[in-house]
């Protein structure tokens, strides 16, 4: 500390010619705060160029931000959250900086009797320097924040979330023996973790010049810092990767693994993370076949295979344009959310359905394929009779209609792909789409599984008429949800479009089965249907609801405040568009027994609602490594989070309730 105090002293000291701030804030509010609730405001910080600012440690130099907030009566404001921060070296000594535009964020408690326009003011002090003179500098912040509703300024803020560290949940470990401090991470293997570099919050317990060194031991992260002396009973920090994301973590004093894999700048371990990642997506893919919106259409590539009999290089061009087509779905599907990701917005796997007009898009192309599959007209596509753009075709809709759930072993990998550099990112959701048409690629290659397929006959037609009913189930489900997304005005638009569009396909099918050609006009009507109803598809923001008997909404507050009372607490993830959630809520979660087990142990259910993409759901989902829905977790007093498969069992959850009780 007399270091750092000698230092500043003479920076403080060199004669300064500047007369504008180094550094000029501005206080910025989210949008109106709704009464009893909270919400979020930036202290936006621009530095001038050649300048900088300090994190909530500065290093060897500089000091943190001071903030002395003046609020109304029944008004209180959580603590400063500090995006992660850089390094800059100045004549031999580590400063934690900022040297271009950032926010610290706060969270304002709102009480339930606030209305009108409420005056926010805080009076801030900060420090702001170059590389030979540093400037105290101070200002009077101020805002007028509005109470009651209106429209939030949502993307700019989750642009500044964004730049925050994700909190891991589970505690780490750390030992101070000798002269080094070990910190073991709890970061699952599956991260990938290139140019490492911890941060400490705790002051003064590290040399910041000293060289980091990093091992991975499986799930653990071992960071090894060079120690100052002194007692130490807790450690905390952010850790950065390479990409600009932090990890923010807390340890406490523990064992900390041996041996490891030590990581270097350029992290070997990247490349077996991608591995597994790929891996993980195809396994995921082959799975999606068995979704029923999916089955349909890979039963309906079956029969086609199976029409062309002996014909080997006719199923093999077919094979690959298909696979072409889901490589190419899944893939635009995934450069589209890192887009959407990249420009500030917080999204994930399954994006797109939380969009009616993508909803209202699905009813019809469902109502079609149904209507397909019950010999109303026939879709060339579908049929295979446009090769080879029938069969890319039909992949690229597969891959469509197959993302509304991260299954088994999908979201690991998901979660994994948007952890990763773009390239990265890019295989993987590549690879979801050679693991969604694989089964069809084996069956066209492997001559001996081919030849077991059963001749053609009129046993395709009863099979299409039974494989309409899952189709025909899909289209109800998305007009469920069209509801759920857009109201009573949404169900009924979908219902006349789904009307309409059956009113011009049928005189088509009759037109097909005459021999006749379908004609332009009531081709374009279709199309003209399905445009507008998809354009005009109206949305409207729901809440998130009650799911379960006795489940309440989840928040990160609530999951906090049950452990701190000695409470269990079950969180489930879900989304109205996601099929193994709700076969998951039915089979599992809404149970009477499950129900009781619960209640008896006293563990609370609570639920995230993801249907509506919640940004606050969307960035912990990231904190947990995933990118969609399904997530189950089980929280337990004393105990780390742990996260539960994605098929759950009633047992599952009951014996953990019954180790509550005891």
């Amino acid at each position: 500390m007399l270091r750092r105090f000698l230092i500043l002293l003479a920076l403080l000291l060199v004669p300064s010619t500047i007369g504008a701030r180094g550094i000029e804030p501005q206080l910025v509010v989210e949008g109106a705060a709704p009464p009893g609730g909270e919400v979020e405001l930036a202290i936006h910080m621009r530095p001038a160029k050649g300048w900088h600012g300090y994190w909530l440690n500065p290093g060897d130099a500089g000091l943190p931000m001071d903030v002395k907030w003046q609020l109304p009566p029944g008004f209180s404001a959580g603590p400063l959250r500090y995006p992660v921060p850089s390094r800059l070296t100045v004549a031999g000594l580590m400063n934690y900086v900022y040297e271009r535009d950032y926010a610290v964020l706060v969270r304002l408690k709102v009480p339930a009797g606030a209305s009108g326009a409420v005056p926010i003011r805080a009076a801030a002090h900060w420090l702001a320097c170059t590389d030979k003179i540093c400037v105290p500098e101070r200002g009077e912040l101020s805002v007028d924040l509005p109470v009651g509703t209106g429209t939030p300024n949502r993307a700019q803020f989750d642009e500044w979330r964004r730049a925050l560290p994700r909190p891991l949940v589970t505690l780490g470990k750390f030992d101070a023996g000798g002269d080094k401090l070990r910190v073991a991470i709890p970061l699952p293997a599956s991260v990938d973790v290139e140019q490492p570099y911890l941060f400490p919050a705790t002051d003064n317990v590290v040399d910041y010049e000293a060289k980091q060194e990093f091992r991975r031991v499986g799930d653990i992260l071992v960071a090894e810092l060079q120690r100052r002396p002194g007692n130490l009973r807790e450690f905390q920090g952010v850790l950065a990767l390479a990409d600009g994301q932090g990890f923010e973590i807390r340890a406490e004093p523990g064992q900390v693994p041996a041996g490891g894999k030590a990581i270097s700048g350029s992290d070997a371990l990247g490349a077996q993370v991608i591995l597994w990642a790929v891996l993980g997506a195809i396994a995921g893919g082959v799975l999606l076949n068995l979704m029923p919106c999916v089955f349909p259409i890979l039963a309906l590539k079956a029969l086609h295979l199976s029409r062309a009999g002996g014909d080997a290089a006719e199923a093999r061009r077919d094979a690959l344009a298909y696979t072409a087509g889901a490589i190419v779905g899944t893939g635009a599907l995934g450069i589209a959310l890192l887009l959407i990701r990249a420009g500030g917005s917080a999204a994930g796997w399954a994006f797109q359905l939380q969009d009616p007009r993508t909803i209202m898009l699905l009813l019809l192309l469902a109502t079609a394929i149904t209507a397909n599959l019950l010999g109303l007209f026939e879709l060339p596509v579908l049929g295979g009779r446009a090769k080879p753009a029938g069969g890319f075709g039909t992949g690229a809709l597969a891959a469509f209609v197959a993302t509304p759930c991260a299954g088994p072993f999908l979201g690991a990998a998901l979660g994994t792909a948007l952890l990763l550099p773009v390239a990265g990112s890019a295989l993987v959701f590549a690879a979801l789409g050679f693991g969604l048409a694989l089964p069809f690629l084996i069956v066209a290659f492997i001559p001996s599984l081919r030849s077991r397929l059963p001749r053609p006959g009129a046993w395709m037609d009863r099979l299409k008429r039974f494989l309409a009913i899952p189709m025909a189930a899909s289209a109800v489900a998305a007009l469920w949800l069209l509801q759920r997304l857009s109201g009573s005005e949404g169900f009924v638009i979908g219902l006349i479009a789904v009307v309409l569009l059956m009113s011009f396909l049928i005189p088509v099918g009759l037109r097909q089965k005459a021999g006749e050609r379908p004609g332009l006009v009531p081709i374009a009507l279709t199309f003209m249907v399905i445009a507008i109803a998809t354009g005009v598809a109206p949305h409207r923001s729901i809440s998130s609801e009650r799911k379960v008997a006795g489940a309440d909404t989840w928040t990160e507050a609530r999951v906090a405040a049950d452990l701190q009372n000695r409470r269990a607490a079950f969180v489930y993830f879900t989304a109205d568009w996601c099929l193994t959630c709700k076969a998951n809520e039915a089979a599992a979660i809404d149970r009477a027994e499950v129900r009781d087990a619960f209640k008896s142990a006293g563990v609370d259910v609570l639920a995230a609602d993801w249907t509506n993409g919640d940004p606050a759901i969307t960035r912990f989902l990231e904190s947990r490594g995933r990118a969609g829905v399904p997530l189950y977790l089980w929280y337990a007093p004393g105990k780390p989070v742990e996260e539960l498969p994605q098929i759950l069992t009633p047992g599952m959850l009951i014996s953990r309730a019954q180790q509550v009780k005891r």
